[in-house]
């Protein structure tokens, strides 16, 4: 059925995540445009031989740190950040039917970075504006393998794994000459580890049930660093509101051929009419809970106690698909901001993107 597999194939196109920083400092990660989620990664892979390309963008706004809290942290390592911006261009192929492999390449930008400071003690303490922080980040190459696929039930499941490299950024400097820490580079200078699963399950013909788990394991990286393991934990409702369902397959025999490409060089007769030309189009509800849980970073093995924590969003989007293109956007709202001790929390964020699937 058409719908499936487009929206298996564009959920897959960007499934390579990535982590470039501690605590609430990071873009966000899952997949983006498919049959399930937005964030959340389905357990679908596509088709051999297809290929996927998605381009989206998310904006993270975080509740900046006063002035205050600012100078009454001075030599705490606790700074402001205002923004977290992330564009990603994400492309996957199908090596089998149940084997895909995706490559993420993203272009990361933080604003607002402040920090307290006070150079003399004669002198007042003072909030120094640091400004922004952008660059390309390190890239993410993350496989999808499905072992069950019972298309009686609808019940799909994959393992996920991967790693990161150290392609970013990392010795951006700010206005006053200073190294940024590593925490607000592009990249991280480390290689990670991902390890995870996916589950995918039709619960009626128009709606369906996914879920995800993935584990980061970060290594040492630049100004000797470890931002911290992570623990990404998703799920997501997908509600068909308009559009073919698991229960109205598209023919795509002989007969529909010609009138897929928009005419058709039939003779149309009272008991054979000609097909009228129309695209595929569907519109999907998407309601996700997506938690991301994060380790201290660790400096030269000593822990941060100003990072960390875990935070939950609940996430209200919509999908249109339109032939093998498909459009997003996803709002999440957090409703659990659990941080370790002073650190810029989010308030909102938005990811819009789209997708395309091409190939057999």
């Amino acid at each position: 059925m058409i719908y499936r597999r487009l929206f298996t194939a564009a959920l897959v196109a960007s499934t390579a995540i990535t982590a470039t920083a501690a605590s609430a400092h990071h873009p966000g990660v899952g997949g983006v445009g498919g049959a399930g989620g937005i964030f959340t990664i389905g357990a679908g892979t596509l088709d051999q031989g297809q290929f996927a390309v998605s381009a989206y963008v998310e904006y993270l706004r975080l509740k900046q740190l006063s002035d205050q809290t600012l100078l009454a942290n001075i030599g705490n390592d606790v700074h402001g950040l205002q923004t977290v911006e992330s564009r990603v261009l994400a492309l996957s192929y199908g090596v089998t039917n149940d084997l895909t492999v995706s490559l993420r390449l993203p272009w990361v930008r933080r604003t607002g970075i402040l920090e307290g400071v006070q150079e003399d003690p004669a002198d007042p303490a003072t909030v120094r504006d640091r400004g922004d922080t952008s660059g390309f980040g390190d890239v993410t190459v993350l496989g999808q393998y499905r072992f069950l696929n019972d298309s009686v039930r609808g019940t799909q499941a994959a393992v996920l794994f991967g790693f990161k490299a150290p392609t970013g950024r990392t010795n951006l400097v700010d206005p006053f000459g200073e190294t940024f820490e590593a925490e607000f580079q592009p990249g991280s200078g480390s290689w990670d580890g991902l390890f995870g699963a996916a589950f995918s399950q039709r619960l009626t013909p128009a709606l369906s049930f996914h879920a995800n788990l993935l584990a980061i394991v970060t290594g040492t990286g630049t100004q000797d660093t470890n931002l911290g393991n992570r623990l990404l934990y998703n799920a997501a409702l997908s509600y068909r509101l308009f559009g073919e369902t698991a229960t109205e397959p598209h023919s795509h025999g002989p007969p529909d051929a010609y009138a897929h490409a928009g005419h058709d060089h039939r003779l149309a007769t009272k008991a054979q009419p000609v097909a009228a030309p129309h695209k595929h189009v569907a519109l999907d509800a998407i309601l996700e809970i997506n938690g991301e849980w994060h380790d201290k970073q660790r400096i030269a093995g000593v822990a941060d106690p100003n990072s960390g924590g875990n935070t939950i969003y609940v996430s209200p989007g919509l999908r249109v698909t339109v032939e093998n293109w498909s459009g997003y956007v996803l709002v999440g709202l957090p409703v659990t901001n659990n941080y370790n001790g002073v650190q810029a929390t989010p308030s909102w964020r938005v990811l819009g993107g789209v997708s395309a699937v091409f190939g057999p």
